[in-house]
C-alpha cells in the first residue's frame, strides 16, 4: 500500500484560469529577439529601440511622418487600373485588384501628395507596398510621371519613397513602358533644375530601382535595406557563385557609390529638408 493519498480535485476550490495573451500586443525583434510592445513600436516609427531594426512602416504612417502636418493635399486619388491584356494565372488580374484594394484600404500602388516636408513645399509620390508589393503598373508610371510633371509646373523639389518588387507582369509591356516615360519625365526636371530626391526603402527592386528611383540628384536609403534590379537568389542561381556579405544591402551599395546616404527612418524628415535646403530651396534653418 502506497504512503501518499492522490487527493481528489474539490469542485467547489476556484480553479486559475490561464491568461492568454492577445495577439499583437507584442512584436519579436527579428534582430535582437526582444519581445516589444507593438504600440510602443509603432510610436518609434517601427523601429526597435534596442538594435534599431527597422520595420516595415505602414505607407499612411509613413505620410504621417513625413509630411508637415495639415500641409498635404493628394492628387490622383480617383486613377484605378484597368486590365488591359485579360491577364489571368492562378487569379484574374482584375480579382486581384479588387482583392488589393480591400486588403490595403488604397486604389493603387502609389499615393501621389503635394505638401510640406519640413517647411519646404514639395510634390512627393509614396509606394503602397501594401498593394501588390508596390508594383509598377500602367496607372502608378502615370502618377509618378505626374509627380514630376506637376514639380515642373509648381517649380519645387520632387520626391519618390520607393518600396516595391518592380513592374506589374499582369501588365506586361505595358508596365515596362513606365521605365521610359518616368525617366523622360525626370529628365525634363533635371533640364529645368529642380532637384529629385530619391528615396529607397526596403525593398526597392526591379523595374522601379532600374528607372527612376536611380536617377535621382540625391540618393537617400534606409539601414539595411534591399535595393537592385534581380533578387540576390536570383543572381546567385544564374551566377552560380556566392555572393559577398550585405550584397544589395543600402550599406553595400553605400560602399560602391550606388547610394549617397543612409539615414535612420527617425531622421529622415530633418535630413531630407537640410538636403533640399543644400540645393538651395526654401527657407534656411532659423529663418522666416
Amino acid at each position: 500500500m502506497a504512503w501518499y493519498k492522490r487527493k481528489k480535485r474539490n469542485d467547489e476550490e476556484p480553479q486559475t484560469e490561464k491568461r492568454s495573451i492577445p495577439a499583437g500586443v507584442f512584436t519579436k525583434c527579428p534582430g535582437c529577439q526582444q519581445a516589444l510592445l507593438t504600440a510602443d513600436l509603432h510610436k518609434n516609427l517601427d523601429v526597435c529601440p534596442s538594435c534599431d531594426h527597422h520595420f516595415a512602416m505602414a505607407t499612411r504612417d509613413r505620410i504621417a511622418a513625413m509630411m508637415d502636418e495639415g500641409s498635404s493635399v493628394e492628387f490622383d486619388h480617383s486613377v484605378e487600373s484597368i486590365d488591359p491584356l485579360g491577364f489571368r494565372d492562378s487569379k484574374r488580374y482584375s480579382d486581384r485588384l479588387k482583392s488589393s484594394r480591400k486588403s490595403s484600404g488604397e486604389v493603387e500602388a502609389l499615393i501621389a501628395l503635394a505638401g510640406r516636408i519640413d517647411g519646404i513645399e514639395v510634390e512627393t509620390g509614396f509606394f503602397v507596398f501594401e498593394f501588390m508589393g508596390g508594383s509598377m503598373g500602367s496607372v502608378v508610371g502615370e502618377k509618378v510621371t505626374r509627380v514630376f510633371e506637376r514639380a515642373l509646373d509648381r517649380r519645387v523639389p520632387a520626391l519618390i519613397f520607393a518600396a516595391s518588387g518592380g513592374a506589374r507582369m499582369q501588365e506586361g509591356i505595358l508596365s515596362l513602358m513606365q521605365m521610359a516615360k518616368t525617366s523622360a519625365a525626370i529628365a525634363r526636371l533635371r533640364e529645368a533644375g529642380i532637384p529629385y530626391l530619391s528615396i529607397l526603402l526596403h525593398p526597392t527592386t526591379g523595374g522601379v530601382a532600374a528607372s527612376f528611383s536611380m536617377l535621382g540628384d540625391l540618393h537617400i536609403a534606409e539601414p539595411k535595406a534591399l535595393i537592385g534590379f534581380a533578387g540576390p537568389r536570383v543572381i546567385q542561381n544564374t551566377i552560380r557563385q556566392s555572393l559577398p556579405p550585405g550584397f544589395q544591402r543600402s550599406e553595400f551599395l553605400q560602399t560602391h557609390g550606388f547610394v549617397d546616404i543612409i539615414v535612420p527612418r527617425k531622421e529622415l524628415k530633418s535630413t531630407i529638408g537640410f538636403a533640399l535646403r543644400w540645393f538651395g530651396v526654401g527657407p534656411r534653418a532659423g529663418e522666416n
